[in-house]
């Protein structure tokens, strides 16, 4: 086994796939999730499942510890000396952070700041971090690229994604940590959490009962499937960030520093109507659906899209799976899982 990387969120819809992509290819995989009840635990709990079945002999550890325990974190740290952390772990949900807003601060803050402690006090070789779309706000010039200034969070939520970068450059300008943020555009696909729009189409559909489509119908999102993303998150495992020789702090860069630190989209770059998605959903579930147009949600945004140039060129890769083939892939897993 090459390396011991921490996986923080490890049971989540992003953490659970990625895990076991590392150890298929011979990596040590230390699991992190406080498996707490924002959604089922029960699914955490399967996807777990699917993990350890994948892992040989001692290369799988989990851990049910959250980010806010800070001594427990510690602890973990001192003792594996993981020689790269994937931080997924965090409150997510734009809406919910309307509800709870202290749940986002004690995870995606409180929290951050204890993983930093803990890359920046044992020399771990590179922190990659889960950012967010939603830090494009109120930015309507598309397709979303990383050297737009995010000055207008629209959501607490998007607001700690924010947050997150800018902590994360600090400690890379302060103590050289290498560290990639990545921005992830509407995950979908088999596994997927229960909150976004995907698994709540599916089962309202299947159900005979209404969807809500909000702002009636008119917004686009980049709908990116999970094996994108998980490529996308491992080739930049393997290239830690650098320092742009060519920073110029009169122009500054926000997706390079002078220091390690670098930002990156991982999207589809194929933004897709809602009323579009639906009707790919309609196909592969084999059922016409009942649509409750909604107004728009508070902070929610009319359109997402990636311009994913940067992480091509930085790693080589560009997500690229079909909506059609995603949606397919994701309406099999959900009928086997649920038995419907």
């Amino acid at each position: 086994m090459s390396r011991t990387v921490l996986v923080t969120g490890a049971a989540g819809f992003i953490g659970a796939a990625l895990s076991q992509r590392l150890l298929a290819r011979g990596e040590r995989v230390v699991g992190l999730d406080n498996l707490n009840s924002y959604y089922d635990p029960a699914l955490k709990q399967a996807r777990l499942r699917q993990v350890e079945a994948t892992a040989s002999k001692g290369a799988w550890r989990f851990e049910p510890i959250s980010l806010e325990d800070g001594d427990a974190l510690t602890a973990l740290f001192a003792e594996e000396r993981p020689d790269v952390v994937v931080n997924l772990a965090a409150q997510a949900g734009v809406r919910y952070s309307l509800e709870n807003p202290a749940a986002y601060i004690q995870s995606n803050l409180v929290g951050f700041g204890h993983i930093l402690e803990g890359c920046r006090h044992h020399d771990v070789g590179h922190l990659v971090y889960a950012s967010s779309s939603s830090v494009y706000g109120g930015n309507r010039n598309l397709p979303f690229h990383e050297r737009q200034p995010v000055n207008h969070p629209v959501s607490l939520y998007a607001a700690s994604k924010k947050a997150n970068e800018l902590m994360a450059h600090t400690y890379s300008h302060l103590y050289g940590v290498p560290a990639t943020g990545l921005r992830f555009f509407t995950v979908y696909g088999p596994w997927g959490r229960p909150d976004m729009a995907p698994m709540l189409f599916a089962r309202a559909i299947l159900a005979g009962e209404p969807i809500k489509v909000f702002n009636h119908g008119r917004m686009q999102r980049d709908f990116t499937y999970i094996d994108d993303i998980v490529e996308g998150v491992l080739r930049c495992c393997d290239k830690p960030a650098t320092a742009n020789p060519d920073f110029d702090p009169l122009q500054p860069d926000p997706a390079t520093a002078a220091a390690p630190h670098r930002v990156f989209n991982i999207g589809n770059s194929q933004p897709t109507e809602l009323l579009s998605f639906i009707e790919v959903m309609e196909q592969a579930l084999g059922r016409d659906a009942i649509k409750d147009f909604q107004p728009m949600q508070p902070g929610d945004v009319v359109a997402t899209a990636a311009d994913t140039k940067a992480l091509e060129d930085w790693v080589g890769f560009r997500p690229s799976t079909a909506i059609e083939a995603g949606v397919a892939q994701f309406a099999e897993w959900y009928r086997y899982f649920y038995g419907v």
